[in-house]
């Protein structure tokens, strides 16, 4: 048999060194996952539904930095990745989307099924184009795979099924694609001018996204050198917060510590690898420096005193022997003082509420981290369990954190940790799922039992959209349509052959999650948890406080109400 265009297609991304594909076949794809089955170096995950599987190739990209696929068949089938592609998109995952097309012939006629990718993914996409003819896949392939990669970030190739089952053509042109992004910091004059900047400044603070990934030790030096408090978004919680004598916490809706604090009480705030979107938490009073690898998001968020393009750890280090080290630790002891306080009064509320029922979610996330192994992989579902994920699970050197971190979507969990399960078997792989979410894509359990990935869902069922219940709430409003009637997830489980079991009694909590995480298989931990329990933002606005005044009857984030009405008047002073 003679190759085809879905041949070449497999022998080039196996070359890009690419190891799965994510997806669901379908009569438009059916050249693709033929010519899968007909070699063995790329393993095809089937998943149940198209969003999950281009939330696992990003999940899988994000962990591993290369190049990762998923397909879709034509119309409602590629249509299913777009929300999971825009989730690895604005995370930078570098993602390859093969949407499968109508044949060539009918595209343009109202055909069944009909749709104008080529059109649909471009928001979420650096490059997407439609591929009519075999002597055109060389090339396109060949950009589509560069595009992911240098500007990291989703590609798409929309492939209609007559042209991936046509013969291929050789192309003068192929060539291996470049597999590794370029290091960029800025120029000489520019780091002269931080510098003086920098050295001029009495009391510094350095503010982390993930842009500081490989920067850590870096950092660190810059903190040393600087006596800076060091503070990091959620994103940059991971890469940042582990042996670390300088952080100081969270900022932004769900932080804690002391990082606004040391933002707003400083003479100049660094902002390293990080598009922070909450421009509300940023100080406007300090000096604000900002380096980016991504130059077009400079001074998007903030007054900017002076925006760099670099790479943060390249940057770092050249910066580094151009600065006087500082020997005041005033200003640094200061807020290390504030977020000791801070985090000690955490670690007392969880004392006070350990064998409350309904089961208090922080006392859960305090539980899965004690339990959870250094290398241990977790996903959180969007909303509240992002709280107890930024305030209970402690990073390592070895552990990561996924999640939809900046196109904030619902049910990213689970199918994150089919990903990464997926790219690293002999890993622990926790979710951090609520109810809502890990409703919205439960099929996907299948998956796990199918291809036999033993990730460990803990599930903090509460009943309710608990996110939106406190927005409501945080807007003065009655809280509307966010119950849930949930079954009993551990039975579902049970039925489909996994690990469950349900806990409602704290005192069984910690020897559930054991069986669970010893399991050799899938798990899944039903965790009925309470839905009073509010998250107060490190800093609450006067129409924040009003509205919270207005649920002070709920049992608060301490499980105090006249702490909260504390709090709260504390933060609007």
């Amino acid at each position: 048999m003679s190759q085809t265009v879905a041949d070449e297609i497999v022998a080039t991304l196996s070359k890009a060194g690419v190891q799965r594909i994510y997806g669901i076949v379908g009569d438009s794809l059916n050249p693709v996952t033929a010519a899968l089955s007909r070699q063995k170096e790329i393993d095809w995950i089937h998943v149940r539904h198209e969003e999950a599987a281009a939330f696992a190739a990003g999940a899988e990209a994000q962990l591993t930095g290369n190049l990762t696929v998923c397909a879709g068949s034509c119309g409602p089938g590629n249509l299913h990745l777009i929300n999971g592609l825009f989730d690895a998109h604005r995370s930078m995952a570098p993602v390859l989307a093969i949407a499968s097309h109508i044949p060539t012939t009918e595209i343009g006629t109202g055909y069944f099924q009909e749709t104008h990718p080529d059109q649909l993914f471009r928001e979420c996409s650096h490059y997407c184009e439609l591929v009519t003819n075999p002597r055109q896949l060389t090339r396109v392939l060949q950009s589509a795979i560069q595009h992911a990669i240098s500007q990291r970030g989703v590609s798409v190739i929309v492939l209609p099924g007559d042209v991936a089952g046509m013969a291929a053509v050789s192309s003068p042109l192929a060539h291996n694609v470049a597999l590794a992004p370029s290091i960029v910091r800025p120029i000489d004059a520019e780091l002269v001018q931080l510098a003086n900047i920098v050295n001029s400044a009495p009391k510094i603070t350095l503010f982390c996204g993930s842009g500081c990934a490989d920067a850590h030790d870096e950092v660190l030096a810059l903190a040393e050198m600087l006596k800076a408090p060091v503070g990091y978004a959620f994103r940059g919680k991971e890469w940042i917060e582990f042996d670390n004598p300088f952080a100081v916490g969270m900022s932004g809706l769900l932080g804690w510590g002391a990082a606004y604090e040391a933002m707003h009480g400083c003479d100049a705030l660094l902002l390293l690898g990080t598009d922070f979107p909450y421009e509300n938490f940023i100080p406007t009073k300090s000096k604000i420096i900002q380096i980016d690898l991504r130059a077009e998001r400079l001074g998007r968020r903030s007054r900017l005193d002076l925006g760099l393009c670099g790479d943060i750890r390249e940057t770092i280090k050249a910066l580094l022997p151009l600065l006087t080290a500082k020997s005041d630790r005033t200003f640094l002891d200061g807020m290390l003082e504030k977020h000791r306080y801070a985090a000690e009064k955490i670690r007392k509320n969880l004392d006070n509420v350990q064998t409350r029922r309904p089961i208090h979610p922080g006392f859960v996330a305090a539980t899965v981290d004690e339990l959870a192994g250094p290398d241990a992989i977790f996903a959180a579902d969007t909303g509240m369990s992002c709280v107890w994920a930024a305030r209970y699970l402690s990073a390592g050197k070895n552990r990561r954190l996924l999640g939809s971190f900046t196109h904030g979507s619902m049910a990213n969990a689970l199918p994150q940790a089919i990903g990464a399960q997926a790219t690293y078997p002999d890993r622990t792989v926790i979710t951090f799922s609520g109810d809502g979410g890990f409703a919205m894509l439960m099929g996907e359990i299948l998956t796990l039992a199918q291809h036999d990935l033993p990730v460990k869902i803990v599930l903090f069922n509460n009943s309710s959209l608990g996110m939106v219940h406190l927005e409501m709430e945080v807007a003065g409003l009655a809280p509307f349509g966010c119950h849930l009637k949930n079954p009993n997830f551990a039975a579902l489980a049970q039925a489909m052959g996994m690990f469950g079991v349900r806990v409602e009694d704290p005192s069984e909590l910690r020897s559930a999650l054991q069986q669970a995480f010893v399991h050799r298989g899938p798990a899944l931990v039903d965790i009925v948890t309470d839905p009073n329990v509010l998250a107060m933002p490190p800093r609450a606005t006067v129409q924040q406080a009003m509205g919270f005044a207005l649920a002070m009857t709920k049992v608060a984030f301490s499980g105090d109400v006249h702490e909260v009405m504390d709090t709260v008047a504390a933060n609007w002073k």
